[in-house]
């Protein structure tokens, strides 16, 4: 029996490992073809190791264009992507602890709505959105990327942590309230720091998808000193000329590495966020 277990392990193991060979493969190539010379990415698209190794790519994308260095699209996407994880977090938590804690007229048929919300492709809303923003004249700035996730608008997050909340026993908030703790007070001092976990999970998930936000910076977005990381890499390359693809592939190595580096730092927190519910009591 144990050894049959061990050759299912094995079996099993090294499946896996061929399946995420599979997957990280296109991103392992496009980051060593960024060291190859742009002549030769695609004839020697077979060969994963670069013959010669060069940061020209690194340094020819970088530079940007019309005098806007990368550095500005990496600047602006932090800034979108930070101001909106805020408003998502601070919102979702505070929608959360309404549906886990209070018993209000209306409250099974808002939560439902909530849910069938995050069923509703992002593209069935566009067009009213755009137009409602247009009228607002928020089109050509960062309002539509930034201000809505100021009011929960991701149903995921509210959900989470809701859930999350509800793991937490009420004797915690009772005993606070003896105390002479107010309904915020309660919130700030006793649930925020429990839902911690929940909390840095949503940020992560919310970074993560504003920094790969493109759609949104393409709709609202028309200056090029304004543009995002996403929408700026589409710049290089141009079907009515020369496409640099190596510094393309230069950007874009450089643009995920945000999103890994948070996944490292904060992996326990993701990994503690997604698979508890809150204390049990």
């Amino acid at each position: 029996m144990k050894e049959k277990r061990a050759v299912k392990g094995a079996v099993y193991h090294i499946l896996v490992f061929m399946f995420g060979l599979i997957m990280i493969y296109p991103l392992v190539w496009m980051v060593m073809s960024s060291f190859k010379p742009t002549s030769t990415i695609f004839q020697t698209a077979g060969s994963l190791i670069p013959e010669t190794f060069t940061f020209e790519n690194y340094v020819n994308g970088w530079k940007g264009f019309a005098k806007v260095t990368f550095a500005v699209f990496f600047k602006n996407s932090l800034f979108i992507s930070a101001a909106a994880t805020i408003g998502t977090v601070m919102s979702s938590a505070v929608a959360a602890y309404g549906f886990a804690r209070f018993k209000f007229r209306g409250k099974k048929l808002l939560f439902s709505a909530m849910l069938l919300s995050m069923m509703l492709p992002a593209q069935v809303l566009m067009i009213p959105q755009y137009l409602w923003y247009q009228k607002l004249g928020w089109v050509g700035s960062y309002m539509p990327l930034i201000v809505p996730y100021f009011f929960a608008i991701q149903g995921f997050f509210v959900y989470l942590m809701s859930n999350f909340i509800s793991g937490i026993p009420r004797d915690l908030d009772e005993a606070a309230k003896i105390d002479g703790c107010s309904y915020a007070a309660v919130f700030t001092k006793i649930i925020l720091p429990l839902i911690k976990p929940a909390l840095v999970t949503g940020g992560i998930f919310s970074f993560m998808w504003r920094w790969d936000d493109f759609l949104s910076a393409l709709l609202y977005v028309n200056k090029s000193a304004r543009y995002l990381v996403s929408l700026a890499l589409k710049l290089f390359c141009d079907p009515g000329s020369s496409s640099d693809y190596g510094a393309m592939f230069a950007m874009a190595s450089l643009s995920i590495l945000p999103s890994v580096l948070i996944f490292i730092f904060f992996q326990r927190y993701l990994v503690e966020g997604i698979s508890t519910s809150g204390l049990k009591g």
